[in-house]
Order: structure tokens, then sequence, then C-alpha cells
């Protein structure tokens, strides 16, 4: 968390804040550990920088500057993104900020100190991209695409829609919706789905991220967009955090596992164990 609705959200609401402006200087720093290059370095090649477009890539959000340099910023758990006066960033978990030219700052709030600012030139962007999987939302994430990424994976299929390498940006609140949405048990090993399961899976995925970003993400706990403003995502979850409530569509109890680590919720009923072929 955030996931990519989130981070989605978050550029949406940044770029007209943000798009044009020029920064003139990092503000504060007193996480160095977030930052790349060295502060020093950074400091001399961010200032003077207009920002041209933001954008996103995977769970990455993306400053596109001028010089071919990209400001990519990863939230992590806790980060949130604000444009606001100076004395904001004074608030005690803001770690880093940059001066703006209209005498505003955008101001990294990160209670848990996970996320991440890196400054990256061409090259460096390219790498952050080569590692991502595909947009799940993008014209060419087509079923057969999908299918794909799936062939001779035997890995759970909830496992799989949590790499990244594999399809970029969704989450583990996003799959445990999708899954439920396809009517797909998360233990079901990727390479067992049949093209009609993964022709609704496909559509699961690319309409809970919709979804999603339509009601500006899902604030749990720290989320905000770039306005501060929370989402209401999280009044339409399914089966996500619900364990032990009625299924939403067959009044079976939710019930919750742990799939690669997280905590993954799902209906016993509606969505049917497949199991690893001899």
């Amino acid at each position: 968390m955030p996931e990519l609705p989130e981070v989605e959200t978050v550029a949406r609401s940044l770029a007209p804040q943000l798009q044009g402006r020029t920064i003139t200087g990092l503000a504060k720093l007193d996480w160095p550990k977030m930052l790349t290059p060295s502060p020093d370095e950074f400091a001399a090649l961010i200032a003077g920088r207009r920002i041209k477009a933001i954008g996103r890539r995977a769970k990455w959000l993306l400053l596109s500057l001028d010089g071919e340099w990209t400001l990519a910023i990863h939230l992590r758990m806790s980060g949130q993104l604000l444009v606001a006066e100076p004395e904001t960033s004074e608030a005690r978990h803001v770690h880093f900020a940059l001066d703006l030219d209209n005498g505003r700052r955008l101001i990294f709030n990160d209670q848990r100190k996970f996320g991440r600012v890196h400054l990256l030139d061409r090259q460096g962007l390219a790498a952050l991209d080569a590692v991502h999987g595909p947009e799940p939302l993008a014209a060419d994430f087509t079923p057969s695409a999908l299918a794909e990424r799936l062939q001779n994976r035997r890995a759970p299929i909830k496992a799989l829609l949590l790499d990244q390498h594999l399809i970029a940006g969704i989450g583990n609140i996003y799959a445990n919706e999708a899954l439920w949405l396809a009517r797909i048990h998360p233990l079901t090993p990727g390479a067992m789905l049949t093209p009609e399961q993964i022709n609704e899976l496909h559509h699961a995925i690319r309409h809970v991220l919709q979804e999603a970003i339509a009601n500006q993400g899902s604030s749990l706990r720290n989320y905000r967009d770039g306005y501060g403003r929370q989402g209401t995502q999280q009044e339409h979850f399914n089966v996500y955090d619900r364990a032990g409530e009625p299924c939403p569509r067959c009044q079976s109890t939710i019930e919750r596992i742990v799939v690669a680590q997280r905590s993954t919720y799902f209906c016993p009923t509606c969505q049917i164990t497949m199991q690893q072929s001899e």
C-alpha cells in the first residue's frame, strides 16, 4: 500500500499543482537513506529543473524534468506527497521537501521511513521500466498477454499477481478483490487457469483498478492524494479485510489465509480451489 490506483490518483492530483513549476532547491532532508544519489549530488542536479509532466510506472510516481532527468518516488507503506506551504515541512514525519518557484514546497511525509526518492537519468529510467511487467490498464495488456505471462507458472495465482516483474502495480488489496470478482481461488496455480478464467481475471483486474481510481484509491491508514484528501474505495471492498463477514455474492463466510506472506481473503464457496496436477 499504496498500489496502482493510489499512485495514479496522487499523480493526477499533483499534475495541476506541479506541471510547469521549477524546483529551486532541496529544502529538507533528514533521512538520507531514502535518497539516490547522495544528498550533495542530488541537490546540485535538482536545482533549477522544470517539471514537465507527472506520471506513473507500476507503483512509482514519476516527475519528468528537463534535461532528461526523472524524479522517481515510491511511497511504500506510509508515504504521502503534498504541495503545501513551507511551514508544513516542519512536521515530525516530513523527511524530504523541495522548494518550488511559486513559494510552495513538494513535501514527502513518511511515518515509517520506507519511502524512496531516486533522481534518474535516461538509463536509470530505462532500468526501472525494465524490471516491471506490463501495465494492467494499458491497451496491450490483453487476455492473451495475461495468458502468456501465466504460462508454465506453478505458483499460486495470488502470488503471481503480486509479482511486479510479471504484472506492474497490483498489490495485496486489488489482487484479493480481482480474484473474488473472477471467482478464482487464490491458491490456484497460474498455469492451471482455463482460457475462460483468464478472460474473467483479465476483466476483473481492469475493473477493480479502474473502480479504485474513480474512487481516488483506498484510504486505510496513511494514504492521501496530492491535496491531502482521502479516497473512498475502502467502502467498496468485497473481501479484503472482511474475514468472518458474509460474502456479498453468496453469503458464505469470508475466510483468511496467508499466501506469499500476505493476508489473503476469499470466499470458500464462490472461489473454487484448483489443485496442481501430478
